[in-house]
């Protein structure tokens, strides 16, 4: 990808979270979602690391993939289609600093137009990072973010809720540190309710993102642009909505021997059309 292309990539992606509606972001584990998700009208995309994950026939959330076979995966996606990309690169493959940083500066050569950094360990003795070097890994990542030479969205995340640590001061403590080191956008995937939702929403000053199938928590689009939501990711759920699919298909078939679930399964040719259209002559 050239510079000119990359910078309008940038550029498209800043404005669409300084914009006054709310950003909602697919999540594509490959590069056939990528284009899916392009061809239904979204304007960016995100990364899934659990997608990716699956897809390898390996677990998420504890480290499984290396960041070598992550951006390999990025690329693909950057690739796949005209929009921005922004990448879940979990905890920067890293504990330190200077690991962190190096990763945006991976993630810039990559061609991403944004990325998440979260502070969670892999150790499940200690699964979340102490509050001063979650906070120092930010300030380097929004360092390397802006040492880029296009625009870059930086999103700091709080694992608390999803790693066994459901308190909500220190998740609103680390929101706002991280806030405060620069990060663009906020993140901490399921907050137990609509009134902590709101709390969080209201008290920090950058777009905060919900994570659509985390936690308890389910409301529409209207409903959280009221609440103060920024921006929407779809997480984990459209792959595991397909998996699922996927299973019940093939559990259907093995232990009843039926085919129910070909009724309003698109077609070879539909899917073709979403996928690659067929280019005409001339």
């Amino acid at each position: 990808m050239d510079f000119a292309e990359l910078k309008r990539r940038g550029s498209v992606f800043r404005e669409l979270h300084e914009g006054p509606g709310i950003l909602v972001l697919p999540n594509p584990w490959d590069v056939g979602t990528a284009r899916l998700f392009a061809k239904v009208g979204f304007r960016a995309l995100a990364t899934t690391s659990a997608g990716l994950a699956f897809s390898l026939g390996r677990r998420d959330g504890d480290g499984a993939v290396s960041r070598e076979e992550t951006f390999a995966h990025v690329r693909s996606i950057v690739e796949a289609t005209p929009l921005p990309v922004s990448a879940d690169l979990e905890n920067g493959f890293g504990e330190s600093p200077e690991a962190v940083a190096q990763t945006i500066q991976l993630a810039g050569l990559a061609g991403l137009t944004g990325a998440s950094i979260e502070d969670a360990t892999y150790r499940p003795e200690a699964p979340i990072l102490d509050r001063t070097l979650a906070v120092e890994r930010i300030h380097a990542a929004v360092e390397a973010a802006r040492a880029l030479s296009y625009p870059f969205v930086l999103t700091a995340r709080s694992e608390n809720f999803i790693r066994g640590r459901p308190d909500l001061d220190d998740t609103l403590w680390r929101l706002h540190a991280f806030e405060k080191a620069g990060a663009d956008v906020l993140y901490a995937p399921g907050l137990p309710d609509e009134p902590a939702l709101r709390l969080a929403c209201r008290t920090l000053s950058r777009p905060f993102n919900y994570v659509a199938g985390v936690g308890p928590t389910r409301f529409s689009l209207d409903h959280l642009r009221e609440i103060g939501v920024g921006r929407v990711t779809m997480g984990t759920s459209f792959a595991r909505a397909a998996l699922t699919a996927a299973l019940r298909a093939a559990r259907e078939v093995f232990e009843h021997g039926t085919f129910r679930y070909l009724d309003g399964v698109y077609t070879v040719g539909e899917i073709n059309n979403f996928i690659e259209p067929k280019r005409t002559a001339g």
